[in-house]
């Protein structure tokens, strides 16, 4: 047999969990042939020697279904490993559409997940209205990786029920009944589950509550039906158990919760995992109410993150310490270069520290309501405040904060962040992780990463994108946990099997996540002693001149999808073999 493509002397890390295999991959149409001597021709050779070789990866939580109907690249994923992305989480989406609906989810996804407004109007095509629409639509178009879509809670609502959408606003038995009608509908034609949000962080552009937040247990268990008789389909859910309701928050919204996936009849679930300063023993509550469901035969797990949930802040950002000064806010949209020589004057510094910050969330406003406790509370607050550095460090003790600092040099902490804005010409990025990190360290992360039942998610890839660049999540899992940690390190093999294997089983996808023959041919070849992240950086690359954050890495000497190359040492190629996965 001639191949199309041989990898040679590689250490093959297969998904399983198992010792790796010093071996030779070789490739025919789009699979894997052979593993092993792999004796034969190939049309193309790639040495692999010093390198790892792993499954592609799965990334269960991300948000690119604006930027995917323009996007052929889906950066930054593809620059992690990613080649199986899954798209519509947290309830959000952009399908199905009434054309009299796009301002309206536009405005949803814009407070949601931080994606520019301007640039969905000027990306989205629309050339679609049911969510099978939707799947053909992006199917149609070229993509470098592979994308499943989960049809979210808030667009079927608003497609159901228009001006009463709101989240106030009970549905009736009609309501429910066209609802899932639509959810069936998607899931039949190959969408990969369902998704929900019961946040109060969520707010859209004008500061409402999410169409779905405080939805009925009796439209959520409905809808959950509509998978229970299929034969595949996932759940997932957001909640950050802190909604505006009396009695006890955690185990009232938990019931609600048990009770969706319950009326799901066994299909596989997902809860977003974290821990917040404000609860900071949910997280244990929600490990112990997923080992009851899984005795229980039911086939619950956390989704997680390999570091803290955080945002990066800065006068490029969508947040900044500073933001609701009367001064800045006066100047807030001038060029950034006019903006610095401004902020350097000593007179406008004087100023704009001696004023009372405004209030920026509430009616009509994006800004979620943390945003003002947090500034309100900035002193405080400064002690989770880091520079990242050029060598990005997420990990970092209390005593490097930037409040820290202010206390040494004798200043206000507001004072010590002003002058940080300034650093870079005004570029410099500040880490604020706001969940994840109550003790100071990631040693709660490691219980959470290390649970049987935990799946890495929570990247969020394709959105906050002025405010965070958490596609890099494969990445660091392999650098921070697997190699650079002074202390409870997570092997490679296990990394690996969590990046892929644990995201196929769970979604029900057979012909990925191992190195396996007959297996799909998403591969990389990964120099792992010179895996690395630089330091986030601003660019302007969306429609209508939107920015966003994306972080440099290096170490990926190949990626490939169906055995075409979308990565050659860190650069993107242009193959494009990625398509649609439908589930079935």
């Amino acid at each position: 047999m001639t191949f199309d493509l041989k990898i040679t002397g590689g250490l093959i890390y297969d998904g399983d969990g198992g010792e790796p295999l010093r071996a030779d991959i070789a490739v025919k149409d789009g699979k894997i042939a052979e593993i092993g001597a792999c004796d034969g021709a190939a049309e193309k050779t790639l040495d692999a020697d010093g390198a790892i070789v792993t499954p592609g990866f799965i990334d269960l939580h991300t948000h690119y279904d604006g930027q995917i109907s323009w996007d052929e690249e889906l950066r930054p994923s593809v620059n992690h490993g990613v080649t199986t992305i899954i798209m519509g989480n947290c309830g959000v989406g952009f399908a199905p559409v009434k054309k009299a609906d796009h301002d309206r989810l536009v405005r949803l996804m814009e407070g949601v997940e931080d994606i520019p407004g301007t640039a969905l109007h000027e990306g989205l095509t629309w050339d679609w209205e049911s969510f099978p629409d939707y799947m053909d639509a992006i199917d149609a178009m070229k993509h470098t990786i592979d994308f499943g879509v989960m049809i979210g809670h808030d667009p079927v609502r608003v497609y159901a029920m228009g001006e009463r959408a709101s989240a106030f606003e009970e549905a009736t038995d009609d309501d429910i009944a066209l609802m899932k009608k639509i959810v069936r509908e998607a899931i039949e034609a190959g969408a990969a589950g369902f998704s929900i949000g019961r946040t109060d962080i969520h707010r859209t552009a004008d500061g409402d509550w999410t169409p779905s937040a405080e939805a009925s247990e009796k439209e959520l268990t409905a809808l959950a039906g509509a998978l229970a008789d299929l034969d595949h389909g996932v759940l997932q859910i957001v909640n950050d158990f802190n909604l505006e309701r009396e009695g006890d928050q955690f185990y009232d919204e938990f019931k609600i919760v048990e009770n969706f996936v319950r009326a799901g009849g066994g299909k596989p679930a997902s809860i977003s995992l974290m821990q917040r300063d404000m609860a900071p023993n949910d997280w244990t509550r929600i490990l112990k109410e997923t080992e009851r469901l899984n005795a229980e035969g039911i086939d619950f797990n956390v989704q997680v993150a390999p570091r803290a949930i955080g945002v990066f802040q800065g006068l490029q950002c969508t947040f900044h310490p500073i933001m609701a000064q009367p001064s800045y806010i006066a100047i807030k949209d001038k060029p950034l270069e006019e903006r610095v020589a401004i902020m350097r004057d000593p007179e406008f510094k004087k100023k704009c520290l001696a004023e009372t910050p405004v209030k920026l969330a509430g009616p009509g406003s994006s800004v979620p309501p943390i945003a003002d406790t947090m500034i309100a509370a900035i002193e405080l607050v400064a002690n989770k405040f880091f520079r990242l550095g050029q060598d990005p460090d997420y990990e970092q003790d209390q005593d490097k904060s930037l409040g820290a600092e202010a206390r040494r040099d004798g200043v206000s902490a507001m004072e010590k962040l002003y002058d940080t804005l300034l650093e870079l010409n005004g570029k410099q990025l500040i880490y604020f992780p706001i969940y994840n990190y109550t003790e100071f360290n990631y040693d709660n992360v490691h219980k959470m990463l290390t649970h049987p039942k935990a799946l890495p998610g929570l990247s969020d890839g394709g959105a906050h994108v002025g405010t965070i660049c958490d596609a890099s999540f494969p990445t660091y899992l392999l650098t921070h946990w697997c190699r650079d940690r002074d202390h409870d390190r997570i092997g490679l093999s296990r990394a690996v099997q969590m990046l892929t294997a644990d995201g196929a089983d769970y979604l029900g996808l057979k012909d990925r996540g191992r190195l396996k023959v007959g297996m799909r041919a998403d591969i990389n070849v990964i120099d792992h002693e010179k895996l690395h992240l630089g330091p986030p950086r601003m660019v302007k690359d969306l429609p209508a001149g939107g920015q966003r954050l994306l972080q440099p890495v290096s170490g990926y000497r190949a990626t490939f999808v169906a055995g075409e190359q979308v990565i050659t040492n860190d650069e993107v190629t242009k193959a494009r073999p990625g398509r649609l996965v439908r589930f079935h």
